[in-house]
């Protein structure tokens, strides 16, 4: 199922997203509803029709909210599972499941096809953007970026700059983000950067107040919401991040700096091996009629 040649564009932008999960779908969520025309790219056809259903609900949800611009036409969306059709994008985002294997794994690989002007984009919670620069030949085109789900909806932008990252990369995603009518905050890379460093430690702290019998889940987000002024609390926001990603993303803070307050709590493991992953599975802190990622 390869994707046809993307021969329209705004103002040049041609991302490709690498990924049809929850991110790569909001993503292209937010760049088709921008007007720019998107190639989404996974090894999985399977993946590919979810993410379309999706991005379809998603679409009508953003407008409905008011969270696009009105006088521009949605971009079209083309599918492929071939890697190689990404060598025609002007961007790639890379936003494949939070593993540093796998993330430098298809970053090498979309590295060999594209042009030397081309930015690469890995969309990561966690993962050091120097650590993943080092399996690739194009260092100063990789840059770091931290959409937050739903990324059609909130609309800054951490953007982390490694070692290696050069001006051109900077540019480039920063012209992206403003087609995309994003704001992007800058900041230095690190495990987990600045809001993952921050809320996903806080979140296991939650879970684990929970775990020993101090509150129940409820009780929990009501004091973070109404004492501390937490806008969704800190365990619907697990659910809506993904229970699963959000136990990779502190397993890699955790085997990267040592704090104990990154071990993912046993109550997250347990559901996670449950297979409650929040939103997109209909139960995790919480339980959801059908697919609300």
């Amino acid at each position: 199922m390869n994707a046809p040649v993307i021969d329209d564009q705004v103002g040049g932008h041609r991302p490709v997203i690498l990924g049809a999960g929850v991110m790569g779908a909001g993503i292209a969520t937010l760049a088709l509803g921008h007007g720019l025309p998107v190639l989404l790219i996974d090894v999985e056809e399977a993946a590919l029709d979810r993410a379309r259903e999706r991005i379809e609900q998603q679409l009508r949800m953003a407008e409905m909210m008011g969270a696009l611009p009105a006088d521009v036409t949605p971009g079209r969306l083309s599918v492929s599972t071939s890697i190689p059709a990404a060598g025609g994008g002007t961007a790639v985002i890379e936003a494949i499941t939070e593993s540093a294997e796998l993330k430098a794994k298809a970053l090498a690989e979309v590295s060999a096809l594209v042009n030397d002007d081309t930015v690469l984009i890995t969309n990561t919670s966690s993962i050091p953007i120097d650590e993943l620069a080092a399996a690739i030949p194009l260092r100063a085109q990789l840059v770091g970026t931290h959409f937050m789900n739903p990324s059609y909806l909130i609309r800054t932008v951490e953007v982390i700059r490694g070692a290696w990252t050069g001006d051109g990369a900077m540019e480039s995603v920063h012209t992206l983000l403003a087609a995309l009518r994003r704001t992007p905050v800058v900041v230095a890379d690190a495990p987990g950067f600045v809001t993952s460093r921050i809320l996903h430690p806080m979140i296991n702290t939650a879970a684990r107040v929970v775990q020993d019998g101090t509150a129940n889940v409820e009780a929990v987000d009501a004091l973070m919401q109404g004492c501390l002024g937490h806008p969704t609390g800190p365990l619907r926001t697990a659910d809506l991040i993904g229970l699963d990603n959000l136990v990779d993303s502190l397993k890699v803070l955790y085997d990267r700096t040592g704090d104990e307050s990154c071990r993912p709590c046993d109550l997250l493991l347990e559901l996670v091996r449950k297979g409650d992953h929040g939103r997109k599975s209909g139960r995790g802190f919480y339980e959801y009629e059908g697919d609300l990622s």
